[in-house]
């Protein structure tokens, strides 16, 4: 048998394994991962935070806008150009400008009358006739008489020419002749006064037809037909409708703002919705007993008859009257650190405080006349808004928007 021997350093050795040679490589992989990874993860994180963060800017955006207050329709007002006027509140009665009682010149009796209350006449219609039968006597009578003077005349006249042709043949005295022509001067005075009596008479006969006056409406009809009128009795009273006097008085403190040719409006009852209106054509110079007042008589035209004799007015003086410009509600009145009187006044969606100059103001109607500073169609505040401040971003309602659109494309 043949043994062979085994190399010296394989003896007693156990197999030679594959050297293995550590993986260098494997620590910077990782450390590159893990970096990636860091960085992965700070990446997606920084996302994540981004549109956290995002918002700050808008923010401080909101921050820096004005915030807008939206106005309703009772907060502002347009200014209106229109003429102002102050007035003087007065109450009266009204009362025909004219008016007639006529009373009968003769007596007799009526045979007849013709119109009743509420009936219109016109001058010269017959309104009533007297029994003239008495009348027409007198006037013959006083004829007679008339013509009895008369024929004396002619026979005093025919004696003073023969008289005379007489005197210048001596025949007779200068005083027989004065005689005569004296009997002369009292016929004919006599035929003076018979004929004086006689137009008496005619015209006691025209008055036994009593006629109107005046045009206008019969008030009241005093006596009926078969009645026995005595000298001086009412017959008809008569009022003209066409113009009337309104009587008011005025306090004496307030006669100094009061001007003939002033115009009045006022309204009586019956006719609230009507305004009716007048001049000032007199003022009484002096004051009513008592009250302490003075009269101021208004006239009244009354075209259409509306108006009645004794009806109650109440209304007021236009004392003084400006000419057409911006009129500003006194509720947008304000006064300024400086103690000027402004508005607030929205232009192009601002809030502006704009100093004004007023001119007539009329408390009753809550209106100023604006001299200067403000122009027709502006827009003011009327109410007291205590948070808007000159600056503040305002927006108008739609119907304001839509009026302030209109006269610009006008």
């Amino acid at each position: 048998m043949k043994m062979e021997t085994l190399p010296p350093h394989t003896q007693f050795t156990q197999p030679t394994l594959p050297t293995v040679r550590p993986r260098r490589w494997r620590k910077p992989a990782i450390a590159l991962v893990v970096i990636a990874l860091a960085g992965g993860g700070w990446t997606v994180l920084r996302a994540k935070q981004a549109p956290a963060a995002a918002p700050a800017p808008a923010t401080a955006a909101a921050k820096d806008k004005k915030e807008v207050f939206e106005l309703s329709t009772g907060d502002i007002a347009a200014v209106d150009a229109r003429s102002l006027a102050v007035s003087l509140p007065l109450s009266g009665s009204l009362a025909p400008l004219s008016s007639a009682t006529i009373k009968s010149k003769v007596s007799g009796v009526v045979e007849a009358t013709t119109l009743q209350e509420g009936m219109a006449v016109s001058a010269g219609q017959v309104l009533a006739r007297i029994d003239q039968a008495d009348l027409r006597a007198r006037l013959q009578q006083q004829q007679a008489a008339l013509d009895e003077a008369q024929a004396k005349l002619a026979l005093a006249t025919k004696n003073e020419t023969n008289s005379q042709a007489l005197l210048k043949q001596k025949y007779i005295s200068q005083n027989a002749y004065d005689s005569t022509q004296n009997s002369v001067d009292l016929a004919r005075a006599s035929v003076k006064s018979a004929s004086a009596m006689v137009e008496l008479a005619r015209i006691a006969l025209n008055d036994g037809v009593i006629k109107a006056p005046i045009s206008g409406v019969i008030s009241k009809r005093h006596v009926q037909a078969g009645e026995k009128l005595a000298l001086d009795m009412p017959v008809y009273s008569i009022v003209n409708l066409s113009e009337l006097i309104l009587e008011a008085q005025v306090p004496a403190s307030e006669i100094p703002r009061v001007k003939v040719g002033q115009d009045v409006k006022f309204r009586v009852d019956g006719f609230a919705q009507r305004d009716f209106h007048g001049q000032v054509a007199r003022i009484n110079p002096s004051t009513e007993a008592g009250s302490r007042a003075m009269l101021v008589y208004i006239a009244v035209k009354n075209d259409d008859s509306a108006l009645r004799a004794g009806m109650f007015a109440k209304g007021s003086i236009v004392t003084e009257r400006s000419a057409v410009a911006p009129i500003v509600p006194l509720a947008a009145l304000r006064n300024d650190k400086q103690g000027r009187q402004i508005v607030y006044k929205v232009d192009q969606g601002k809030l502006i405080a704009q100093p004004v100059t007023l001119g007539l103001r009329n408390d009753d109607e809550g209106y100023a006349e604006v001299v200067d500073g403000l122009s027709a169609g502006a827009n003011v505040i009327v109410s007291r808004l205590d948070s808007l401040k000159p600056g503040a971003a305002v927006k108008l309602p739609p119907a304001a928007q839509a009026q302030a659109v209109e006269p610009a494309k006008g």
